[in-house]
């Protein structure tokens, strides 16, 4: 059976794109090194980026942009750039396995939600690895025009630098409008 991994990257952000990525391993593929983008290192991630796109069978990365993210909301924004990855797959896959706990189904492919999936699965990981690697490189180039926000450590995070700096520069044209904490309730720059 052929099974796509899938996993995005930056949707608890402040700033910027969510990316999302679909990768199709060969079967008996197999790397110790493959693991959760967040548990690895900024240097050992693009390493294992490289081994991802020569090795899989197929692989693609999307992104959905933070004027989209405000109109149909992160969650549904997560989903398409999934659904995007997947259309530009260029082997369809039988089965898709989804990292986290909620997918919207696409076209008439069966999935499987995995909670922690990224750390269970070497598609998944593969996934969570090119996404994370896209869009960090994205955020850092945005870093290059409103360097003030510390997009290329932060990533466009709700750290507390980034925050101190919405509140003595405002928002740049990148920050999202509709960003809430899980709670729901709307953060206070």
């Amino acid at each position: 059976m052929i099974e796509a991994g899938c996993d995005e990257a930056g949707r608890g952000c402040l700033a910027g794109p969510v990316f999302a990525a679909a990768v199709i391993l060969p079967v008996h593929f197999s790397n110790d090194l493959l693991d959760d983008s967040k548990k690895l290192t900024g240097k050992r991630r693009s390493k294992l980026r490289t081994v991802i796109q020569e090795q899989a069978l197929a692989w693609a990365v999307a992104m959905v942009d933070h004027e989209k993210i405000d109109e149909i909301n992160i969650l549904k924004a997560s989903f398409l750039a999934m659904h995007m990855a997947l259309d530009n797959l260029h082997i369809k896959p039988q089965l898709i396995l989804v990292d986290g706990n909620r997918f919207l189904p696409y076209k008439d492919i069966k999935h499987h939600c995995i909670i922690k999936g990224d750390g269970k699965f070497q598609s998944i990981a593969a996934a969570s690895i090119l996404a994370k690697t896209y869009r960090d490189e994205y955020m850092q180039q945005l870093d290059k025009e409103f360097p003030e926000y510390g997009w290329s450590a932060n990533k466009g995070y709700p750290t507390d630098k980034h925050r101190l700096a919405i509140r003595k520069y405002g928002l740049s044209p990148y920050h999202r409008l509709t960003f809430r904490s899980k709670d729901q309730i709307r953060i206070d720059f």
